[in-house]
């Protein structure tokens, strides 16, 4: 699978996104729009796709930098506590800064998003059994403890229909002027890719690393911030994708291996196509209507899921 026939596949998807809607707009209509057919393209057809591609682009690369610096493959956002950290903070921040604006409501995000990524990261180290499939066990029981925390103050403070736009993912809300956050993602993926050599060894352990003259503390350090920001951004913009951080780099390693400077690029691309055909999917299901992409990319995901932990089970 080479890199020219994902963008070739992404282009083509892009286009189906494009023209796909309740508000018919046909190929051949693009050099005879009529006013009403631009303001759809240019306020919610185009800003929808760009969010699409970089939030699946984001989350997939999150996942990666995850499961090589936790050195497991059922390592992500969603199996760390890392996204349901996040939604702890976007609450804090609905308590106490009830007009806050989304700035302030990442920085909290961000704050319990990372917190809660480093709590994780110490339990995988006090863990003795390390084996691939109890991690990310440990890691849904602790993002359940802290969803039921989140649910617990959402109740006593009235704000579980707040709280309810960030449990499933959502582009049919994406218009101009609400998805512009999502960018600051992409100067994000470009520091990753700078690292990817740094998290490659990172991910061989802390004494081989330290031994190469690696700052290995550092490097973690600087992949989990990116994991955090990258997840607190797309929860606050789109709501939570789940699985998307986990399947795609596994499937990803399956074919391109565990280098990631190698791997990321095909990584950021397949995600990109996944999330973008769920959401077609989810348009065309039951027209006009849509399913959430959270649902989508949910039954789908887990089921790819399913598929690599009988795989991985096969191999043994």
């Amino acid at each position: 699978m080479k890199k020219r026939y994902l963008v070739l596949v992404l282009v083509i998807l892009s286009i189906i996104s494009i023209f796909l809607g309740v508000i018919s707009i046909s190929p051949k209509d693009i050099f005879q729009l009529t006013d009403n057919q631009i303001q759809i393209l240019l306020q919610s057809r185009i800003p929808r796709l760009i969010s699409i591609i970089i939030a699946g682009m984001s989350m997939s690369v999150a996942g990666l930098i995850m499961q090589q610096l936790s050195r497991n493959k059922f390592v992500s956002p969603t199996t760390a506590g890392t996204m349901d950290s996040a939604r702890f903070g976007v609450l804090v921040s609905l308590m106490l800064f009830t007009s806050a604006s989304p700035f302030v409501k990442m920085a909290v995000a961000f704050a319990f998003a990372l917190l809660g990524t480093f709590i994780f990261m110490k339990i995988l180290d006090k863990v003795k059994y390390k084996d691939a499939i109890f991690i990310p066990l440990v890691g849904l029981m602790f993002g359940n403890i802290i969803g039921s925390i989140t649910t617990f103050f959402a109740l006593q403070h009235d704000l579980v229909q707040n709280m309810s736009s960030w449990m499933q993912g959502n582009f049919s809300l994406i218009i101009s002027g609400r998805y512009e956050l999502l960018y600051l993602s992409i100067p994000l993926l470009i520091l990753a890719y700078l690292y990817a050599n740094k998290f490659t060894v990172a991910g061989m352990g802390e004494e081989f690393s330290t031994n190469l003259g690696l700052n290995h503390k550092r490097v973690v350090n600087t992949g989990l911030v990116i994991v955090a920001l990258i997840t607190t951004v797309v929860i606050l913009t789109v709501g939570m994708i789940p699985f998307l951080g986990l399947i795609i780099p596994n499937i990803v390693s399956i074919y391109r291996g565990d280098n990631l400077r190698d791997s990321l690029p095909h990584t950021a691309l397949l995600g990109a196509i996944f999330v973008l055909f769920c959401d077609i999917l989810g348009r065309i299901v039951i027209y006009p209507y849509e399913i959430p992409i959270g649902l989508t990319v949910g039954v789908i995901g887990s089921g790819i899921f399913l598929y690599l932990l009988l795989r991985r089970k096969a191999y043994e």
